[in-house]
């Protein structure tokens, strides 16, 4: 990816709020990111292709084109985007216009300005781009069913620097994975209601779960095999065939690069 003639990372930011732009221009400025705003999306392509961003901060509703016609100009035939994009929106308000686009990450507006720095680190971590901060710890979110076992991996990926949101059921998972935007998914096989295989069937259709990190563990079933999980890669996936603590956060470690 492009960073600026600082060195730093750099932000486009599109929104035709000028005292949005100037005071989240402001605030991601001095947390070390070199910003560039447009206040319409004829502007922000110009901009892009003059300077291309290491990430685009997107507001939807604007006169004109608009960020609908912005967003449809950026994005290839897949559906991926040629830059990393967090839309700044209602989610439920677009879901289906963004059902066929790879959207890196959707923030409610107004948005909490600390909300905004977390999603904007996020992604550009997922994408390679940036080291974690050394004292930040990693969110992500665990599935398992039995409460005993769920306490010692919560407490065990505490302590390799993991900020846990523990479920217990599958549905949970999904509603986690959507409100926390975790780096990475940890899914018991044989899970409670919804299994590992059909909860990662839905995070890989969902745009902002699609490429979320996931590593499923348990003992193989008739039926459910570990090895068919839907939707898992050697990128973005590790499988572990027992229920050891030590390989399952071993795998975790692996795929958030503590």
């Amino acid at each position: 990816m492009s960073s600026g003639t600082t060195g730093k990372r750099r932000i486009l930011l599109v929104d035709d709020d000028t005292s949005l732009l100037e005071t989240l221009g402001d605030f991601l400025s001095y947390e070390g990111y070199e910003v560039v705003t447009a206040t319409s999306a004829e502007q922000g392509l110009q901009l892009l292709r003059v300077a291309p961003p290491d990430i685009i901060i997107l507001d939807m509703s604007m006169p004109g084109m608009g960020g609908v016609g912005f967003l449809d100009r950026i994005t290839n035939a897949d559906g991926s985007t040629q830059v990393p994009v967090l839309v700044l929106t209602a989610r439920a308000a677009m879901a289906s216009y963004f059902a066929d686009k790879q959207i890196d990450g959707f923030i409610a507006k107004p948005c909490e300005q600390l909300d905004l720095l977390t999603e904007v680190s996020r992604i550009l971590f997922l994408r390679g781009d940036m080291p974690r901060p050394a004292a930040a710890a990693i969110p992500v979110v665990l599935a398992e069913s039995d409460h005993l076992l769920n306490e010692a991996l919560t407490q065990a990926l505490t302590q390799a620097g993991c900020a846990v949101k523990s479920c217990f059921t599958g549905p949970d998972a999904i509603e986690a994975a959507v409100t926390v935007r975790p780096m990475a998914m940890i899914l018991r096989l044989e899970l409670a209601v919804m299994s590992a295989d059909e909860v990662c069937r839905l995070l890989r259709r969902l745009p902002g779960t699609r490429a979320t990190p996931v590593v499923v563990y348990g003992v193989d079933a008739p039926g459910a095999q570990i090895e068919h999980v839907a939707g898992l890669d050697e990128q973005t996936a590790r499988l572990v065939k027992d229920l050891s603590t030590e390989r399952i956060v071993q795998a975790v470690c692996s795929v958030v690069r503590i």
